[in-house]
């Protein structure tokens, strides 16, 4: 379930904030009823940077041994397909 809460929470209701986002959760706050920022504990986030840079890596040597390139039109048309599967 996804966590939403009031930016105010990071102040007023700290412990149960920090007890969800050691518990691998990630809390979204919202600040005059818009998202401002995402909280999450230093082992997700690094989990998730690291994922991130290995699919970069991979994406770098792809392109180093291939001439096939891909216009944005092209990636996004692709991922909104997958998106609506």
């Amino acid at each position: 379930m996804i966590n939403i809460r009031p930016i105010s929470d990071l102040r007023n209701k700290y412990p149960e904030i920090e007890q969800l986002v050691l518990g691998g959760e990630e809390v979204y706050l919202t600040k005059n009823g818009y998202g401002s920022m995402v909280v999450m504990s230093i082992e997700q986030y690094s989990k998730l940077k690291d994922a991130l840079e290995i699919k970069l890596d991979e994406a770098d040597a792809r392109a180093e041994s291939t001439d096939e390139r891909w216009t944005h039109e092209a990636v996004f048309s692709k991922l909104r397909g997958r998106i609506d599967e």
